[in-house]
């Protein structure tokens, strides 16, 4: 699987509108056949910072991600949003799905 996380440092006047700035994009992007996932989070120590945490099946869907005409929206839209250019690890795992966390696991409820 690619797993994707990215910083995106937003504009202080649209950081509250993110969500639904990237809506349409996120959207169309988790219904894409290779999407695991498409996940934004919000930094909890800068109000201007937003996480994405993303994962498709393999280099195919990616490419097909890349390639998509939402994508291409994307990268006209949202940089007019942005302070900085968002930053990316982008690596390819051996497996499909998230693993549990064993140092914290919870024990099962009787």
């Amino acid at each position: 699987m690619i797993f994707i996380t990215a910083k995106f440092r937003v504009r202080p006047e649209d950081a509250d509108r993110w969500p639904a700035i990237v809506e349409d994009f996120t959207r169309a992007t988790r219904s894409e056949p290779g999407c695991l996932w498409f996940d934004w989070s919000r930094s909890l120590e800068d109000p201007t910072e937003y996480v994405l945490v993303e994962a498709f099946r393999d280099d195919e869907a990616g490419a097909a991600h890349v390639q998509s005409a939402h994508f291409l929206a994307a990268r006209q839209m949202l940089p007019r949003h942005l302070t900085e250019t968002p930053h990316i690890v982008n690596v390819t795992v051996p497996q499909d799905d998230w693993s549990e966390l064993g140092e914290m696991a919870v024990p099962a409820a009787d």
